[in-house]
C-alpha cells in the first residue's frame, strides 16, 4: 500500500543528479555534498566519534548541539535558581511542546497535540478512548510493532472486543483489500503504523481512513517511524488519532516523551481511562471529583518529564527550520544512493532489499534481508565503523539522517560494508 499524500515532492528539484547519475565515484558524491541545500545543518549536531558512519537514525536520532544548552539552562537557570517557583511555568509544557510538534512536523492544528508519557501508554489511552466511544472490533496487522500488538490485543480483551489481525506482507505492508475484509461487519478501531518499523513500507493514510470510516471505525496511527522523516498532514487528511516516539527521527533523546494527537472535533466525546490531575479542568483546585478538561489536556495524566521535554524542543525547531519537504527530498536521495550501491556491491553477498524499491513507497529507512544479519550488524560496526540496525530474524535496517549525513558518508559506508563481506567470503 503506497501513498502520494506524503510523497517525495522536491526530490528532482533539489537532488536531480543523485537519481540521474550514470556513474558514482568519490568526486561525484563530494560535488553533491557541496551543492546540498541542507549541508549547513550537519554542523548543528554533536559530532560523531571519529571514523564512524551513523546510518541508524530510525533507532535513536543524533544529538543536536543545542540540546545540551537547553537542558542546562532549565536545570541551572530555572530549577537551580528559581527552585519551586519554577513549577508554574512547566504546567503547560506538554501542550506548548505539542503545539510546536503540531505545526513543525505533524501538519496539525495547535491544541491537537501533547507530548507526554511513552508510546505504549499513549496507545492504551487512545485505544481505550475509541472503544469507550463506539462498539465493534479492534483491527490491527501482524507487522505492527510488538508493543502495539500487545497493548491493542490487551485492550480488546479488557473491553470484551474481538481483535482481528490482518496478515501483512512483511516487505510491502498492509494492502487495501486485506483491510476491507478485516473491517467487514463493522469495527471500532483500526490501528496501523504509517511507516513499517520492519520494511519501511509507507501506508496510504487517506485510503486506510476511508476504509475504516466506512466501517464506523476510528483510526489510530503509530507515527514512530514517520514523524520527522517525511511531511505529515494530519489535519488536512482528517486523521483521528495518532501516537509516536520522538527519539528517532525527531532526535528527542533517550526517554523522550511520546506524542499524542487527537483531532479537535473528537475532544468533547473521547475520554481516556487513566484519570489524573493534569487532565482535570481545574487542575490546581484539588477537587475530589474528576471533570476532564475540554481541551487536549484531558489526555494528560501526571506530572510531565520536564527535562526530557526541554531536550525535545531544539530538535523539533531544527526540523521545522530545515523543512520536512526538504528533509524528505534528501532522505529519498540518500536511501536511493545506498540502494543503487547495494545492488552493485552488496547483493552478490546475499543482501536482498526487503521493502519497497520505490522511494515514494517507503519512509526514511531501507531494510535488507540477509541470512547472517544478526552476526553481520556488530561485525560491520566493529570492522567497518558503520552503524546500522538489526531486526529479527534476518533484517538489516539502514536509516541515514538527512540533516547530519552526507552523500559521501553513504558512499563510504556501502564500500566499507562491501570490503567486510568480501573478506568474510574469502
Amino acid at each position: 500500500m503506497t501513498t502520494t499524500q506524503q510523497g517525495t515532492h522536491g526530490y528532482e528539484d533539489l537532488y536531480p543528479d543523485v537519481r540521474r547519475a550514470s556513474t558514482i565515484d568519490p568526486g561525484t558524491v563530494r560535488q553533491w555534498d557541496a551543492a546540498d541545500p541542507l549541508a549547513a545543518f550537519r554542523s548543528r549536531f554533536a559530532p560523531a566519534p571519529e571514523g564512524l558512519v551513523f546510518l541508524n537514525g530510525a533507532s535513536l536520532g543524533r544529538l543536536p548541539a543545542a540540546t545540551a544548552d537547553a537542558t542546562d539552562a532549565l536545570v541551572r537557570g530555572e530549577w537551580g535558581d528559581r527552585l519551586a517557583e519554577a513549577r508554574t511555568q512547566w504546567l503547560d509544557l506538554p501542550q506548548r511542546v505539542g503545539d510546536e510538534l503540531a505545526v513543525t512536523v505533524l501538519g496539525a492544528r495547535p491544541g491537537e497535540v501533547v507530548a507526554s508519557d511513552c508510546t505504549s501508554v499513549n496507545l492504551y489511552k487512545l485505544g481505550a478512548a475509541a472503544l469507550r466511544d463506539r462498539p465493534g472490533a479492534v483491527v490491527l496487522d501482524d507487522d505492527n510493532f510488538p508493543t502495539d500488538q500487545y497493548v491493542l490485543t490487551g485492550l480488546a480483551e479488557e473491553y470484551g472486543r474481538e481483535a482481528r489481525l490482518v496478515r501483512t506482507d512483511p516487505d510491502r505492508g498492509p494492502q487495501p483489500e486485506q483491510l476491507r475484509l478485516a473491517v467487514e461487519g463493522g469495527a471500532a478501531l483500526v490501528s496501523l503504523s504509517l511507516v513499517s518499523h520492519r520494511s519501511g513500507a509507507l501506508a496510504d493514510m487517506r485510503a486506510v481512513q476511508e476504509i475504516a470510516h466506512a466501517a464506523g471505525a476510528l483510526v489510530l496511527w503509530d507515527l514512530s517511524h514517520a514523524v520527522g522523516a517525511l511531511p505529515l498532514h494530519l489535519t488536512a487528511l482528517g486523521a483521528d488519532l495518532a501516537v509516536g516516539s520522538t527519539y528517532k527521527h525527531l532526535c528527542g533523546g533517550p526517554g523522550a516523551p511520546a506524542l499524542l494527537y487527537v483531532r479537535e472535533e473528537l475532544h468533547s466525546r473521547l475520554t481516556q481511562p487513566v484519570r489524573g490531575w493534569y487532565g482535570h479542568r481545574d487542575q490546581l483546585a484539588m477537587r475530589h471529583d474528576f471533570h476532564p478538561d475540554p481541551s487536549i489536556r484531558r489526555f494528560l495524566t501526571g506530572s510531565p518529564p520536564v527535562l526530557s521535554l526541554a531536550a525535545l524542543r531544539p530538535a523539533a525547531r531544527l526540523l521545522g527550520e530545515a523543512g520536512l519537504e526538504r528533509i524528505r527530498a534528501k532522505s529519498t536521495a540518500l536511501t536511493g544512493l545506498f540502494q543503487r550501491l547495494a545492488a552493485e556491491l552488496l547483493s552478490p553477498y546475499g543482501f536482498r532489499l526487503a521493502g519497497p524499491s520505490d522511494p515514494a513507497a517507503r519512509g526514511g529507512h531501507l531494510t535488507y534481508a540477509h541470512d547472517r544479519a544478526r552476526a553481520l550488524v556488530p561485525l560491520i560496526a566493529e570492522r567497518a565503523g558503520v552503524l546500522v540496525d538489526y531486526g529479527v530474524p534476518d533484517r538489516i535496517r539502514v536509516s541515514p539522517a538527512p540533516l547530519s549525513t552526507r552523500f559521501e558518508d553513504v558512499y563510504e559506508a556501502a564500500h566499507r560494508i562491501h570490503r567486510v563481506l568480501e573478506e568474510e567470503s574469502a
